[in-house]
């Protein structure tokens, strides 16, 4: 707060000692003005903004992280902490590989170091929220990151918007984190349920035909049940009809109850909704209980490491949506890059969990880049400006009107054990989607973003 007070009343003087000499010396102030002056008095007339300007002084800038480290979404928390250290690392060496995703990154961000700190939001909204809020008053957060479940990354987004804080999901499925819970200071650079239901629909109409009867695990939050809505509008209009939808905690051990209610009915799609460990012991309990082998398994938005949880036995010919797969390397370079940095670093392949935390941190130091500029405003602005950037899922940009990326992601079927070719080849690509061709309509979702300041 002293900090703070002295700022205020240094910004004051200067203020008023701009105004005498304008008043007493304009046309001498007029002739003196030296290119760039105008700029810098603009600057200097800012007041502070979040974690603004103290978080930027010095040579190094603090970013928090929110991760999941505990809880059942922990195996997706970890990765994101990787993906974090990957960018933080690349970005502070200034790594050649960025320069194809922002060619205005050099060293550091406008020649500051990132520090980068990390806590547990243990999928609870509440320990993500304090978190976040330590981070930005205690360390001059300039930008806070991460989250796997949608009611943690909704309620991060409303704190840092009330903080004037930029914040980035890196996994949220729910089409209310970009809906109607939008903010302004809130973006998500991955996809999410309307977008991966509106692409697999078709392809699952396709493959296990139109006139399906599907049963749904859902989990009772905002993720599952937006999921899950999305999921029947789309499969509906491809023939298919909804027999249940059976609804289950976050976290839950024995799915017992529902699979029973599921074998009896005439369902022969199961639709996983259920994420991360929940999906795992979901499908791997509808095994036991012989489903499986009366059913197809489509799961619209699979969690990362969920075929190596499962196994490829289970995973063979499962459907999946995914924010990214590796050997989508062999068509991108940008791809190539991550995958070859990330498996240096780490050992083994990233999976979107990484992929979506790596580009949330380069994308925002892209924009402070372009914006010139950390104070929150100016970023928010340059990364509503549309602004294309090559990735390792293809072009991407943020739309201005609801902060939602334009992100491409694939569609996948889970291969049999005898067909793969190493350790980590567990699908086939079914298809890239384009991000553009399957975002829903501007307005569809309720998003209305608030002011700036």
């Amino acid at each position: 707060m002293k900090d703070k007070k002295s700022l205020d009343q240094a910004l004051q003087t200067q203020v008023k000692r701009r105004s005498v000499l304008k008043a007493g010396a304009a046309g001498v102030a007029g002739s003196l003005l030296l290119p760039g002056t105008a700029r810098l008095a603009m600057a200097e007339d800012k007041k502070p903004l979040g974690a603004w300007p103290a978080g930027s002084d010095g040579d190094t800038v603090f970013l928090g992280m929110t991760v999941d480290l505990t809880g059942p979404y922990s195996a997706q928390g970890a990765e994101q902490k990787r993906g974090y250290e990957l960018a933080a690392e690349q970005i502070n060496a200034g790594a050649p590989q960025l320069q194809k995703i922002s060619p205005l990154l050099k060293k550091g961000v406008r020649g500051k170091t990132l520090k980068v700190g990390y806590a547990d939001a243990e999928t609870k909204p509440n320990t993500g929220v304090q978190a976040a809020t330590r981070f930005i008053h205690d360390e001059k957060a300039l930008m806070i990151a991460g989250s796997t479940s949608s009611a943690v990354a909704i309620a991060l987004e409303k704190v840092c918007n009330r903080e004037h804080t930029p914040y980035f999901t890196a996994i949220s499925g729910s089409n209310e984190t970009t809906g109607v819970d939008c903010q302004r200071y809130g973006f998500r650079v991955g996809y999410f349920a309307y977008m991966t239901c509106k692409a697999i629909a078709p392809i699952a109409a396709k493959e296990l035909g139109k006139n399906r009867k599907a049963a749904y695990l859902t989990p009772d939050y905002t993720y599952g049940h937006t999921t899950t809505q999305s999921m029947k509008e789309f499969t509906e209009k491809e023939g298919w009809t909804t027999v249940t939808n059976q609804v289950h905690p976050l976290g839950a051990k024995d799915y017992s109850s529902y699979l029973i209610n599921i074998a009896n009915t005439d369902a022969d799609v199961l639709v996983c909704v259920a994420y991360g460990a929940d999906a795992a012991n979901a499908i791997k309990q509808a095994k036991q209980f012989g489903l499986l082998d009366k059913m197809k398994v489509v799961v619209p938005y699979c969690s990362a490491f969920l075929e190596k949880e499962v196994g490829a036995d289970l995973m063979a010919g499962v459907l999946v949506g995914q924010g990214f797969w590796w050997t989508m390397q062999d068509q991108n370079p940008i791809a190539k890059d991550f995958v070859e940095a990330y498996e240096k670093k780490f050992g083994g392949k990233p999976r979107d969990s990484a992929l979506y935390a790596y580009l949330a941190m380069v994308l925002w130091a892209d924009a402070v880049e372009r914006a010139g500029s950390f104070y929150p405003v100016d970023v928010v602005k340059a990364l509503e400006a549309g602004e294309v950037r090559d990735t390792p899922v293809g072009k991407l940009s943020f739309r201005a009107e609801d902060h939602q990326a334009d992100c491409n992601f694939p569609i996948l079927r889970g291969k049999k054990k005898a067909d793969m070719k190493n350790a980590d080849d567990f699908y086939d690509i079914v298809e890239v989607v384009n991000g553009k061709d399957v975002l829903p309509p501007l307005g569809l979702l309720g998003c209305k973003l608030g002011d700036y300041i």
